[in-house]
């Protein structure tokens, strides 16, 4: 009798997987039908380009993927996170394969990750790499605890409220590879702008971005 199976068949019974956007129990899937046909998909638009160099989406930030985002970072549901890591692995090998050879992600500051507990973009980037049987490396450290972006509106404020507040943790490490790098939301770009910059100021000879959802541009 395969004890892994019968162990896993009581999670599933006493914490059934649900659907990460409407909260509907599934059974092996990692979303309900209904979402997977209803989400708001970036598609053709899935690559973003700015003076963050390039960022690939699989989803837009509105309606249930807003909530359902909001529900992981504030709420702790991480029950999300194996939908949203294989959402975002094939966008990456839709829209970004061969051009990084290394994961990272986008840090919160010490803090921050006191007071929430955990970090949601290096649970992100860890949840992705499952399938690629790798682990995410550290590159970044936040020595900043900065007001949170989400709470400035303006682009030229958002960029001035990161600048500085990062700083690289393992030089040796980033010169040796290409780097995806990996947050959770794309709003202005000024985030990831501003960890590309000191990836490629510490020699990374390459950086492209991934983040589950993006703000539709106006």
């Amino acid at each position: 009798m395969d004890l892994k199976a019968i162990r896993r068949d009581l999670l599933d019974f006493f914490f059934p997987r649900r659907c990460p956007f409407c909260g509907r129990i599934l059974g092996r899937e990692l979303l309900c039908s209904d979402c997977e046909k209803a989400l708001p998909y970036t598609g053709a638009q899935a690559v973003r380009k700015g003076a963050f160099g390039v960022c690939a989406s699989p989803l837009w930030y509105e309606g249930a993927v807003r909530d359902a985002l909001l529900r992981f970072k504030f709420r702790r549901d991480l029950g999300v996170l194996a939908c949203f890591g294989e959402m975002m692995a094939r966008c990456a090998a839709e829209e970004l394969m061969g051009e990084f050879d290394a994961v990272t992600w986008v840090p919160v500051s010490t803090k921050r990750l006191r007071k929430r507990g955990f970090d949601q973009s290096r649970l992100l980037a860890a949840s992705l790499c499952v399938d690629w049987h790798v682990q995410p490396i550290r590159t970044l450290r936040k020595i900043s605890d900065n007001p949170a972006q989400s709470g400035i509106s303006d682009a030229a404020a958002r960029r001035a409220n990161v600048l500085g507040v990062y700083e690289c943790a393992e030089a040796q490490i980033v010169s040796q590879h290409r780097w995806l790098l990996v947050d959770d939301i794309c709003t202005t770009g000024a985030t990831l702008q501003e960890c590309v910059r000191v990836l490629k100021a510490a020699g990374a000879p390459e950086v492209v971005c991934l983040t589950l959802a993006s703000v539709r541009r106006r």
